[in-house]
């Protein structure tokens, strides 16, 4: 789990399919209202006040969105009625027992993605993956540079189960799963080849 302030009263969070195994919850479970996907939540807000002193009670809206070969993104917005201990430090003790009778009012937003967006340390990393995928998704791909990092897209994927889990396999093997949003990547990261990414730099590179 890995969690990013995004400014005051919003945070993001990236949950890996490892994060979900390890406490019994698949995919199909965030779409319910069950008990051990409300122990999730509580969870990454109790990561979030440590890691990010973020902590929020009362009115908070959350988007959920699904990454096939990621995981999942969390957005966390706090409302207008949450709780910032930074604005009550002078009313502490009374706000701890306040707290105790509050709960989460979940404003739960769910969307699905069939992007597939995996992060590079090196672009030698990006040239050896593309050879081995150029079989399989010689046409597809777009590719950015930001903050000194290599991101591969490939948008709206629609393969066969089998080649899809090997491209995902590929992938892993020389990077990771980007918890960095396509959005973001488009409002400030540099286009280094924007589409047939996998031909082209086959095309202009050697492993």
């Amino acid at each position: 789990m890995r969690l990013e302030r995004l400014n005051q009263d919003k945070i993001r969070i990236f949950l890996t399919f490892d994060d979900l195994v390890e406490r019994g919850i698949n995919k199909e479970d965030i779409w319910h209202d069950i008990p051990k996907v409300h122990e999730l939540f509580n969870d990454m807000m109790d990561q979030a006040y440590q890691e990010l002193d973020f902590e929020v009670s009362g009115p908070v809206a959350v988007e959920v969105f699904n990454l096939p070969a990621q995981g999942m993104v969390v957005i966390v917005t706090r409302g207008k009625g949450s709780y910032d201990p930074r604005q009550e430090d002078d009313k502490e003790n009374d706000t701890e027992d306040q707290l105790d009778d509050e709960f989460y009012e979940l404003e739960v937003t769910l969307d699905e993605c069939d992007d597939v967006l995996f992060s590079f340390k090196e672009l030698d990393d990006v040239i050896h993956v593309c050879h081995k995928l150029l079989p399989f998704v010689e046409g597809e791909g777009k590719l950015y540079t930001y903050n000194n990092r290599y991101y591969l897209l490939f948008e709206d994927v629609s393969l066969e189960e089998s080649v899809y889990e090997l491209m995902i396999a590929l992938l892993s093997e020389f990077g990771e799963p980007s918890m960095t949003s396509r959005y973001i990547l488009d409002e400030y990261a540099s286009v280094v080849v924007e589409q047939e990414a996998v031909k082209t730099i086959c095309k202009h590179f050697k492993p």
